[in-house]
């Protein structure tokens, strides 16, 4: 079966990375990078539903599902190091041309690539992901509090909740009109994750260096302009983490840009797949040429 999924390892800058591959090779590739607290799980429906036309890819990041998490002493744990081990994957996967489906932490990692080979990139499939400051209100607060002063035991306490059930499952679950259609597989699979020893602190760091994405705002917002990608926005409308109004200022920059709006929150995969699904197959059969 050419839509088979396989659940691979393969060594990246030293680094044994986990990725899912499924759907033919000919066909117009899909890479999927997840965000937090998840991993390529979150794809498991997505690249059923799509993998009978499209070649679909969902790695792992260092430290995140299934790959390996080296000691913070051992590897640099940041948005720019994540994105080369990206480019490095795809480079030893021999995959040159590509779409990219941005979620939540995907963003930054995505644009640091699509900026950087823009000739590469076919579509740019948008998922309550941000490349604007308009994305970093209330909730954001201890983060910057945390970003101006790590030693900041209040904010790192903050942000240690979200490592926890109940933060897990909030940031699934809010903003969901009706909860009982979200699966508690995805936050006590990713708490198994985050309960590896050592995890904590990749988090913090994670998080921390997050304060590195908005001062390239400006660069991806110039890439929108000056490169005119495809773009196909399918967002939770009712997300607290990154609020619509991101995905309303994406309409400043780029001008091949097709947004939907979803009664849901930030994981709007969880609840609105198969719709979600339906787009992507009718956007990429329309944008991209095989």
């Amino acid at each position: 079966m050419q839509n088979q999924t396989t659940y691979n390892y393969i060594e990246v800058a030293g680094v044994n990375i986990f990725y899912r591959e499924a759907g033919p090779k000919d066909a117009p590739t899909l890479l999927l990078l997840h965000g937090y607290p998840s991993s390529s799980f979150m794809f498991k429906d997505l690249i059923n539903d799509l993998s009978d036309n499209y070649h679909l890819i969902a790695p792992d990041y260092p430290g995140f599902g299934k790959s390996q998490q080296p000691a913070v002493a051992d590897f640099n744990y940041t948005f720019d190091n994540y994105a080369l081990i990206i480019e490095e994957l795809l480079s030893k996967l021999n995959v040159d041309k590509y779409s990219l489906y941005l979620m939540d932490y995907g963003a930054p990692l995505g644009y640091r690539i699509a900026a950087k080979y823009p000739e590469k990139i076919d579509t740019l499939i948008v998922q309550n992901g941000c490349a604007y400051e308009e994305g970093l209100d209330t909730f954001w607060e201890p983060i910057k509090a945390y970003w101006h002063d790590r030693s900041n035991k209040e904010a790192e306490d903050i942000l240690r909740s979200f490592f926890h059930p109940d933060g897990l499952k909030w940031q699934y679950t809010h903003g969901v009109p009706d909860t009982t259609v979200i699966s508690p597989d995805n936050w006590e699979m990713d708490l198994r994750h985050l309960e590896r020893p050592g995890n904590a602190q990749i988090q913090l760091d994670l998080i921390y260096d997050y304060r590195t994405n908005p001062p390239k705002y400006p660069e991806w917002q110039q890439y929108f302009q000056d490169h005119n990608p495809e773009m196909l926005i399918v967002y939770g409308k009712n997300d607290y983490i990154f609020p619509a109004s991101v995905a309303e200022a994406y309409k400043k920059d780029v001008k091949n840009l097709e947004c939907h709006l979803f009664d849901t929150g930030h994981f709007a995969l969880e609840s609105h797949g198969v719709q979600i699904a339906a787009m992507i197959i009718n956007y990429l059969d329309r944008k991209v040429i095989r």
